[in-house]
């Protein structure tokens, strides 16, 4: 399945790998390249000495192309921007701002840049600051979110640029990235799937979570702090939600509940405290599979859909 995303980028599907923070390192990024996709690194708020470190490990693991995700409104973003720079890393994807100010920089190296966007007006902004490629993210995505529905919003923004654009938000399987090309992407990002892959190193909790989650186990926190976050339903999450819902829980107090939850999901499957962040389309995942099967799977169902 050739298109502009794999010329672009080089690689054999024309599949990203969702930059989750505390989850998307090493070993599930050189994975997702080895079986033909692009594997991205999540930048988040990790300190430095890591991030080079991770970068190093995957270089280490895959002779493909792989990138690193950077959100602009971590504290390290900067430093982070720099980063790959210096390690030649050769596709960066950015969430949560406007990446014009290390554009020109990334460009000089050769870095091919492709913002994540949840509207048309930022997806043309970016396309004019030099942007490569956007993924036009769905508020079905796991994480931080916007409003607009995937299949909205892809096509509205495929109207809109000239550039490729990857769609993204609940997208677990052949159908979902035959109905993604059908609305004019050139590729999909898929974050959620990928929890459940062999090779995503993260609490066995999370990915129990993950495979007995039902259609109706996603809920949406922190909308009145203005970052809005898809989870999996637990107690923690409830609590979160029923609290914004009544008022219970201000919104510092809010902040200040759910500060380390992600870390404390990935790394200790805390229940009680974590925020087990996940995509709607969960209901959908059954089993834990090698990455190489995951997506050799999607695309085989993918092109008899689309041949069809």
């Amino acid at each position: 399945m050739k298109t502009r995303i794999t010329e672009l980028f080089g690689i054999e599907y024309p599949i990203f790998q969702g930059g989750m923070a505390w989850i998307a390192e090493a070993q599930l990024a050189s994975a997702v390249s080895n079986a033909g996709g692009l594997g991205l690194i999540a930048g988040g708020s990790a300190p430095i000495d890591h991030l080079r470190e991770q970068i190093r490990k995957c270089k280490s693991l895959t002779d493909k192309p792989f990138g690193v995700n950077i959100m602009l409104m971590s504290p390290n973003a900067e430093d982070l921007a720099q980063l790959v720079i210096d390690e030649g890393v050769p596709v960066v994807t950015t969430g949560a701002g406007n990446p014009g100010k290390f554009m020109a920089a990334w460009k000089q190296a050769g870095v091919k840049v492709v913002p994540v966007v949840p509207s048309v007006a930022l997806a043309k902004r970016m396309e004019r600051s030099g942007a490569d490629a956007v993924v036009a993210e769905g508020t079905e995505s796991g994480g931080h979110i916007g409003e607009n529905t995937t299949m909205c919003l892809v096509p509205q923004v495929v109207d809109a640029l000239e550039i490729p654009v990857i769609a993204a938000g609940g997208i677990a399987d052949g159908r979902g990235i035959a109905a993604s090309f059908m609305l004019g992407a050139e590729g999909v990002q898929v974050g959620t799937r990928f929890l459940a892959s062999d090779e995503c190193v993260i609490h066995p909790t999370y990915k129990e979570l993950v495979v007995k989650a039902k259609d109706t186990d996603s809920v949406v926190t922190g909308r009145y702090t203005g970052h809005p976050c898809r989870n999996v339903k637990t107690k923690f999450s409830k609590k979160l939600a029923s609290g914004e819902t009544n008022g219970s829980i201000t919104p510092e107090e809010f902040e200040e509940l759910t500060l380390g939850s992600l870390r404390k999901a990935v790394q200790d499957g805390n229940l009680e405290e974590g925020s087990f962040l996940c995509g709607a389309i969960a209901g959908m995942i059954k089993e834990v599979k090698p990455c190489k099967d995951i997506i050799e799977e999607m695309f085989e169902q993918a092109e008899k859909l689309l041949g069809r």
